[in-house]
């Protein structure tokens, strides 16, 4: 896996690579517009992409799950919105057991934010885009 993901600058239009971990804030090479920070994370990374002060939302799922796939679209749509607010971390648990398992990922998709690496809440099951903005803003408030 190269390190990182492109995504597309919703200023300009222009595709930037982000980096699983950073100091500070992905931002359009182009225009310099806060990016979507939404990262593809493993059991090796993990420590990583949580390494940083954003609110981290981990979206914990797999392939064949039908509801975490209808989930996957809010996220990104939800990382488009809170573009350098929070950080989107996609943790696949069929191939990361030791993650799926130290945020207790019974069932999927199980949505955990973390702030400081330490996990605040949890959400279990899909859940429309309102209901994760009103979660997100209440974190992003504290």
């Amino acid at each position: 896996m190269a390190d990182g993901k492109v995504v597309t600058c919703p200023s300009c239009g222009k595709k930037n690579r982000v980096p699983i971990s950073a100091s500070g804030k992905p931002q359009c090479a182009s225009c310099k517009a806060a990016l979507p920070w939404i990262v593809d994370a493993t059991d090796q990374s993990m420590a990583s992409a949580l390494d940083t002060k954003q609110l981290v939302l981990i979206d914990l799922w797999a392939p064949w799950c039908g509801p975490c796939r209808m989930v996957a679209p809010v996220l990104e749509q939800l990382a488009t919105k809170y573009a350098g607010r929070i950080k989107v971390v996609k943790v696949n648990v069929d191939d990361n057991p030791r993650t799926a398992q130290t945020y207790d990922a019974r069932s999927i998709p199980t949505l955990v934010f973390a702030q400081d690496g330490k996990p605040v809440e949890r959400i279990v099951g899909a859940q429309p885009a309102p209901a994760l903005s009103t979660r997100i803003d209440a974190l992003l408030a504290k």
